[in-house]
């Protein structure tokens, strides 16, 4: 049999054959992207700070647990401020001029503080450890004899200055 006209298919409408994006679907894909990327990228930036900003906050506390320990027991108080970790130690007598019982944090590590970015550093001026006196004076040394101001600079941050007649952290 032969097939009529009126049989015949139509042909298929001509955008039921083409696939794909057209240009101003792209563009505005493209717009909206880098819209949401510059909305985006300065929030991220911002919760990144907040790491090296809880870093800084970590040595701050451990100092002032330092003083605050040191004059609470009466008893000499090490902190050593390493790159990434500040630890804590005491003498187990008074008077004392070095610390042989480390100081806990507060999970129970050996670490009173300690860096959770690549980015965190941290170094004394000058170097060495600080010794938190009975008194609440820091000093260079064990006996308490040489008394300095020491600043501890943080990579991107503000320094944290410790002042050695008083104690006081800033």
């Amino acid at each position: 049999m032969c097939a009529r006209s009126s049989e015949r298919r139509a042909p298929a409408p001509r955008a039921a054959l083409e696939r794909g994006f057209t240009l101003p679907e792209l563009i505005a894909v493209i717009m909206l992207v880098s819209i949401l990327a510059a909305v985006a990228l300065p929030k991220l930036t911002g919760a990144l700070s907040f790491r090296d900003d809880s870093w800084r906050e970590q040595i701050v506390a451990a100092l002032h647990s330092a003083h605050k320990s040191a004059v609470a027991h009466r008893r000499l108080v090490c902190a050593s401020v390493n790159a990434g970790s500040v630890t804590l130690s005491m003498a187990s007598a008074n008077p004392a001029t070095t610390c042989n019982t480390a100081l806990a944090g507060v999970d129970g590590s050996a670490s009173v503080a300690a860096a959770n970015g690549a980015a965190a550093t941290a170094s004394v001026s000058p170097a060495g450890v600080l010794y938190f006196q009975p008194s609440g004076r820091v000093s260079t040394d064990g006996a308490g004899s040489n008394v300095a101001v020491r600043t501890i600079t943080l990579a991107g941050q503000t320094s944290i200055v410790l002042v050695g007649e008083t104690g006081h952290v800033d």
